[in-house]
């Protein structure tokens, strides 16, 4: 049996102001989310990127090629609906940061560890006022508990539309103070990608690469640096 697939049916998208935002029109008609959803972005920046998807698409929709209308999507359907839930799941990544758990050896490792992850722990310290404790190994580590309820209470500020963005850096890289860096524009995205791939970098140093993985990791990656793509787009208005 033949797969179906749905097949292009307008000529051209455009923007158009509405109450809820900038939605996006096929030919006058409204883009909807899988649940319905009126696709209305808060940005004009973000709704002409969703636009520009649209168009680009062929006689055949692959919504793989389509990450903004994704992520859209996400942010109206799943984050919306459940905002404080989510925040509170993203804000329990502090408990567990990927930088808090460090390598016992071998000394380089270590060295590396440090150079590049410690200043992103003074810069949460100095900038919300959570200093996060810092382990070897992975035994778990009990975070001060007014370092949690900083990292709470930054993590719950933020609309649904940023938490969409920072769940993708939170869960792709294991770790918030990287997501608010990256937030922040205190680390540019490539380069936090890179920080979150310090051990797996020194073992592929020793061993090799595998290719399976290999392009596993450039998907994750891909997908990423394309949150910060969307996260521009949402704050350029």
């Amino acid at each position: 049996m033949t797969e179906w697939k749905a097949r292009r049916f307008w000529t051209a998208a455009e923007v158009v102001e509405v109450p809820e935002g900038f939605a996006v029109e096929l030919d006058g008609r409204p883009v909807r989310s899988p649940l319905k959803t009126l696709v209305a972005a808060p940005s004009r920046a973000l709704a002409q990127g969703v636009a520009k998807e649209w168009d680009a698409q062929g006689q055949v929709i692959d919504p793989l090629s389509m990450p903004l209308t994704r992520a859209v999507n996400a942010a109206l359907d799943k984050v919306m609906p459940q905002r404080e839930e989510v925040a509170a799941h993203l804000s329990e990544y502090g408990e567990s940061d990927l930088l808090c758990y460090r390598a016992a050896g071998p000394d380089v490792l270590v060295e590396r560890e440090q150079a590049a992850w410690d200043p992103l722990l003074d810069w949460l310290d100095a900038e919300h006022g959570a200093r996060l404790a810092t382990t070897q190994g992975v035994i778990p580590v009990p975070q001060p508990a007014n370092a949690v309820a900083a990292l709470q209470a930054r993590v719950g500020a933020m609309t649904a539309w940023e938490l969409t963005a920072l769940s993708e850096f939170v869960t792709l890289s294991g770790s918030l103070v990287l997501g608010l860096a990256v937030m922040e524009d205190r680390i540019a995205p490539e380069a936090a990608w890179d920080v979150s791939r310090i051990d797996e970098a020194w073992q592929i140093e020793q061993w090799g690469e595998d290719e399976d993985e290999a392009e596993r990791i450039a998907v994750k990656r891909a997908a990423f640096l394309q949150a910060r793509t969307y996260l521009d787009l949402l704050r350029a208005g």
